[in-house]
């Protein structure tokens, strides 16, 4: 691959996967979002759509350069249709087998074999998806935070594989391309902000289970008293408590410390589909708008 990224691919088109799609399309990449089938990819465009719109409301985006980036996008459901990208960005949910799936299919389908890889997994070990491909050198972690379009963050993840260029490549789209600020971390479960956050909020978890304060009571005590934007109950709802059990649970595989391990009430919020701001109810209750409401837990 010679000079600058200017053709990307993401897949998956959720709520990550739609943000660093944005944030490329307004870079003014050529961006290519791929979904498992026509209905997803739809939704990824509204996604991606509904985002833009508000930071017009917002006065963070000028009108005509939403719709620019919006016309940067392509949205597809084949896979085949990231063969000419440059970079490609998988953003699937946490699920370890269909991202060692997906690894071994862009392998194959991605033409440039210096175009590089790149995995925005929580807590996956970068290792693990490198090794499904035949270029392990070229896989990487690029890990944004959400909301991505916000969030000034990106964790570069290297393996022991991963080669000098595949990094300083990616470092350079995430800094000089998309104007992100990056910090570097091996291939440990967590990385670097996870494997702080995560313990932090399955404490507040934990203190909720077991009646010592309410949800409303626990986050306006660090949101007041420790000055934290958003308590750590909030901030779980709008991580996802689904992902913040996936990340969880990959510390706990790691490193088997009792303060990485889900408390059961965690386990049966996700289990009851009770899962933060995407589904409307999680530790609050929320609106259509994604706004706080009620205490849920």
């Amino acid at each position: 691959m010679s000079g600058v990224i200017t053709r990307v691919g993401v897949v998956g088109g959720g709520q990550m996967g739609a943000g660093i799609a944005e944030v490329c399309a307004r870079a003014g990449l050529d961006t290519v979002v791929c979904e498992v089938d026509a209905v997803a990819a739809g939704a990824a465009r509204d996604r991606v759509a509904s985002s833009l719109q508000r930071a017009v409301r917002r006065g963070k985006l000028e009108r005509t350069a939403a719709e620019d980036a919006l016309a940067r996008l392509v949205f597809t459901s084949g896979l085949d249709q990231l063969a000419d990208r440059q970079l490609v960005v998988e953003a699937v949910a946490e699920n370890p087998d269909a991202k060692t799936e997906i690894f071994a299919a862009l392998d194959k389908i991605v033409e440039d074999p210096a175009a590089v890889l790149a995995t925005n997994t929580s807590s996956l070990p970068v290792m693990r998806l490198g090794m499904a491909t035949g270029h392990a050198d070229r896989v990487v972690g690029l890990h944004f935070f959400n909301p991505v379009p916000v969030l000034p963050l990106v964790e570069v993840v290297t393996s022991l594989h991963t080669s000098p260029q595949a990094a300083a490549i990616v470092e350079e789209f995430a800094t000089r391309t998309l104007g992100k600020t990056v910090i570097h971390s091996r291939d440990r479960a967590g990385f670097v902000v996870n494997a702080l956050l995560i313990p932090y909020l399955l404490a507040a978890v934990r203190m909720a289970e077991s009646g010592f304060a309410t949800a409303t009571d626990i986050d306006t005590g660090m949101e007041l008293g420790c000055a934290h934007p958003m308590g750590p109950l909030r901030l779980a709802d709008l991580i996802g408590l689904d992902t913040v059990a996936s990340i969880a649970e990959s510390l706990y595989d790691e490193f088997r410390e009792p303060l990485y391990a889900p408390p059961p009430l965690l386990q049966r919020m996700v289990q009851a589909g009770l899962l933060g701001r995407k589904t409307g109810r999680g530790f609050h209750s929320y609106d259509q708008k994604g706004e706080l409401g009620t205490t849920g837990a």
